[in-house]
């Protein structure tokens, strides 16, 4: 057997640059894009062999480790998991910035390589810098607090272990139902030790991502299940996207007369034209879809985590005598709530479903209710996004009302993309469907500073066409530092930066809860007497690089959206939202659980408490 002789860093790249994924018959470099940010713990070794391959792996610099991770996270969505980034930190903090972004990829079920350095395995110079020591066990560092949020995580103690490593963690982010974060940690002595590594491990391997078919007899059973339906209903999740399903989602809801309904992940599986489209499901959806969730008999899940905005908290399904089938690669998910589970691709499994069914179709009585309720649901979605006068505080606008303007003005190919606050709920809610694809919400972890480090991560993956980013005040500082990433590598986004004053969706929900106002408003806040001091934020994306501006009122908004389509840079468009008025918020029949008191000594919390629990009547208790 031929040997070659390397360090372990050299051959983690090697490996890292041979791996290559089949796309639409074409060859492509499997592992994309890479983040880094170089400290001691990563410079020396791995980080030297980052630029011996960025032929083939181009590194882009990062200005905060869980922004740059959540920008590979952003880049693998983008490529609907076909494509993976690598994020590289040093040691201690700068591996401990990642753990959020771990969260985000786990929970989301997004493929993601992080690696960092680690304390030294021969223990003779401890304790090292940023190494915090754990008094019961030296084995213990910081990278331990990503076992947790990882799918796979190793620390390589000998370079022969790379070769046992290296093809379980792909190997994991590549199966579609075990896809997720993958850390890998590589302590700063065994970085530079040479090893005589079999040549053949360094081969170029080309993946491909696996279809797993369903068993018949399991198929037979959903078959008997679905064609006893009077009113079947079809959730469509965000494993319909990266099954690239959505054509056959469209024929096979076509072909037997089901209505279709999407989670958060799986919105834009469908266009809003097909007229069985019922819009949205749960808290952040649409009347629509929640009036069909309400009366449905069997409910066809695909490719979903069924989370509680989903299913309103298990009340949206009002019948008593709903069955549900589930269709996902995921055993985890396809056995929840005692659903009749069929463990599949959702292609192949809805392709050899349909073929089982042949004629059969559900009644156009209840295709017609879906259609009539989504005609309505785009009514209301028409009114929310032209807000009459006097609904609003002056001078201010609606989240509505930018995503009603923005969605008639983005082009076909342009990616749309929020994560956390108000606006996930807002765009879910109001949004129509104009293409397949291209709509990234991160409501899984919901994690405030995606927005604009995952519209990095999204523009790379899209080069050639916009990534517009909706942005709150609150997420905006909590991590903007990608503006400049963008502006440095030449990756122009658009960024509306809706400016609300403060966390005023949770606001929303403090006020609603029966508790009075605190600390989520900016002028709630602990501070000193007199003018309350504001961020212009025009001012600090335009010190990052960024061309922006203010706009004085929402009228103002298509022009300024056509200088920021022309415009050679990331462009920041700066709008202010009224964070009071009840026209000012989207809402729909569906209910939510929170954490609520038991007892409390206030009467108005009391009542509203008791409004609130009333909603748990008809929640599923596990079934």
């Amino acid at each position: 057997m031929k040997t070659v002789r390397l360090t372990v860093a050299e051959a983690l790249a090697k490996y890292l640059a041979a791996q290559m994924i089949e796309i639409d018959g074409k060859k492509e470099q499997l592992f994309g894009a890479a983040f880094a940010i170089f400290g001691h713990g990563n410079v020396t070794c791995f980080g030297q062999q980052l630029k011996n391959i960025e032929d083939k792996i181009p590194t882009w610099r990062g200005q905060n480790e869980q922004s740059m991770a959540t920008a590979a996270i952003a880049y693998a969505k983008a490529n609907q998991r076909r494509r993976i980034g690598i994020a590289t930190s040093s040691i201690g903090p700068g591996a401990t910035n990642m753990v959020t972004a771990a969260g985000i990829a786990h929970t989301n079920r997004l493929p993601l390589l992080l690696i960092s350095g680690d304390a030294y395995v021969s223990r003779l110079p401890d304790p090292v810098l940023q190494q915090p020591e754990n008094f019961e066990d030296p084995s213990v560092t910081s990278n331990d607090a990503f076992k947790p949020l990882t799918r796979y995580w190793d620390r390589v103690l000998s370079p022969s272990q790379l070769m046992h490593t290296l093809p379980q963690a792909l190997d994991t982010m590549l199966d579609p139902a075990t896809c997720g974060p993958v850390f890998l940690g590589l302590p700063q002595d065994i970085q530079g030790v040479a090893y005589d590594f079999p040549e053949v491990f360094f081969a170029e391997k080309v993946h491909r991502i696996r279809r797993p078919e369903p068993e018949m007899v399991v198929l037979e059973e959903a078959k008997e299940i679905l064609m006893q339906a009077k009113k079947p209903l079809i959730i469509s999740g965000g494993g319909v996207h990266y099954s690239l399903a959505t054509d056959e989602l469209a024929d096979f809801a076509g072909k037997h007369n089901i209505p279709v309904v999407e989670t958060i992940a799986g919105r834009a599986t469908m266009l809003q034209d097909n007229p069985l489209n019922a819009g949205p499901i749960g808290v952040t959806g649409s009347d629509s879809a929640n009036h069909m969730a309400n009366e449905a008999d069997v409910v066809l899940a695909i490719g979903t985590r069924l989370q509680d905005f989903t299913t309103g908290s298990w009340t949206v399904f009002k019948n008593p005598e709903m069955k549900l089938v589930s269709i996902n690669v995921a055993k985890f998910d396809a056995i929840k709530h005692m659903s009749y589970p069929v463990l599949g691709d959702a292609k192949t499994s809805m392709t050899k479903l349909s073929a089982l069914l042949g004629d059969w179709r559900s009644g156009d009585e209840w295709s017609a209710k879906a259609k009539a309720e989504a005609d309505e649901w785009k009514e209301l979605v028409h009114r929310r996004t032209h807000p009459q006068e006097g609904d609003l505080l002056p001078g201010m606008s609606s989240y509505a009302e930018v995503i009603g303007k923005l969605n008639k003005s983005m082009e076909k190919g342009d990616t749309v993309l929020t994560a956390a606050g108000g606006l996930p709920a807002e765009l879910s809610m109001n949004w129509q469907n104009y293409q397949i694809g291209k709509f990234d919400i991160d409501f899984g972890y919901s994690c405030m500073g995606y927005e604009i480090a995952g519209g990095w991560g999204a523009k790379i993956a899209n080069p050639d066409n916009d990534v517009v980013v909706l942005v709150g005040d609150g997420s905006y500082l909590i991590q903007n530092s990608d503006i400049y990433s963008s502006v440095l590598t030449g990756h122009k986004m658009i960024v509306v930066v809706c400016d609300n004053g403060g966390f005023a969706v949770i606001n929303k929900l403090q006020n609603n809860t029966g508790n009075e106002s605190f600390n989520n408003l900016l002028e709630d806040c602990r501070r000193p007497d007199g003018e309350l001091a504001r961020v212009d934020f025009a001012k600090h994306a335009e010190a990052q690089g960024a061309i922006s501006e203010k706009l004085t009122s929402v009228d103002e908004f298509d022009a300024a959206f056509a200088r920021a389509k022309e415009a050679d840079r990331t462009y920041v468009i700066v709008v202010d939202i009224d964070p009071v008025s009840p026209a000012a918020w989207s809402k729909c029949d569906c209910w939510w659980e929170v954490g609520l008191p038991e007892v409390t000594r206030n009467e108005h919390t009391a009542k509203k408490v008791a409004d609130w629990e009333e909603g748990r009547a008809t929640q599923r208790r596990g079934v």
